[in-house]
């Protein structure tokens, strides 16, 4: 699943950013390392025993997205990938900024689908992937909301 997560992040991250005054190439590598970054902070909130905010992100718990610490910190990994690869550091903000919150929802859009090609994407299979009974305890949580 961890592999989906990554590759669907990629691709909203690409799309996403495609207009942008990066080339084509310093763009996908962008993509592919900001992807990479959200998937480090999932996993290290969730073997961090931060399950509230997985389950704050990827539920319709009432807080907005942008709220959100992971997307903050997403923001501003994303702006330091794209000025590492040449954009100016307010046009990297912005871009940051535009991005984050829409890859973060719609990752959030496949958590909490009820379509069977989306069943990959569940709080179990996410958090099963550091042990324990974790992925549990959120559906538990996210059930709650």
């Amino acid at each position: 699943m961890l592999d989906q997560l990554k590759q669907m992040a990629i691709q909203k991250l690409q799309e996403s950013m495609s207009a942008n005054s990066l080339n084509p190439e310093a763009t996908n590598n962008a993509a592919e390392e900001g992807a990479s970054s959200l998937i480090n902070e999932l996993m290290g909130k969730i073997s961090g025993g931060d399950l509230s905010a997985i389950t704050s992100l990827f539920s319709n718990d009432g807080n907005a997205t942008e709220d959100s610490g992971i997307v903050q910190n997403l923001k501003g990994k994303l702006a330091e990938i794209l000025e590492s690869k040449g954009m100016s550091t307010s046009e990297a903000e912005a871009e940051a900024g535009n991005v984050a919150p829409g890859l973060v929802d719609s990752l959030k859009e496949k958590f909490l689908s009820n379509e069977e090609g989306d069943a990959a994407f569940s709080l179990d299979n996410l958090s099963g992937l550091v042990g324990g009974d974790a992925g549990s305890v959120l559906n538990k949580a996210k059930s709650l909301f």
